[in-house]
């Protein structure tokens, strides 16, 4: 099962190198921001970050975030080894507007909430997107 997630995660980083070689050219440098979720089937609490602004990242020219599924495998992989929570499944949302991703914020917790989910914030001391070795 090890094998297999380096593989996955390998094939990602290929694939994300692969989308930013495609858009080298005129990248703009501005501040993305970005927020985690993690819901599972067999839970009724979603957990979820707050808003954070990712250090030095830069979105590509197709306005996608470079390694994003590996921002979403920090969030799991915290869940999983510090709060014992298996089988969860995790999501980055991401935007360089913060009032834009602020109206996607509060859209997806007021759906989880409308499904009867209890929600609980993972506190930013605790958990912090960091960017993914994958240059």
């Amino acid at each position: 099962m090890g094998k297999l997630k380096i593989t996955i995660v390998l094939l990602c980083m290929a694939c994300a190198l692969g989308v930013q070689a495609k858009g080298k050219g005129k990248v703009k440098n501005k501040p993305v921001y970005a927020f985690g979720l993690s819901v599972a089937f067999t839970d009724s609490i979603a957990y979820y970050t707050p808003i954070q602004k990712l250090d030095s990242v830069v979105l590509d020219a197709d306005k996608m975030l470079p390694g994003r599924d590996l921002y979403s495998y920090q969030l799991k992989e915290y869940l999983e080894v510090k709060k014992s929570l298996k089988d969860r499944t995790c999501i980055t949302y991401f935007n360089e507007n913060p009032k834009k991703l602020m109206k996607e914020y509060n859209r997806v917790l007021n759906n989880q909430k409308k499904k009867n989910i209890l929600l609980k914030e993972i506190p930013a001391a605790e958990f912090e997107f960091t960017k993914p070795e994958f240059e």
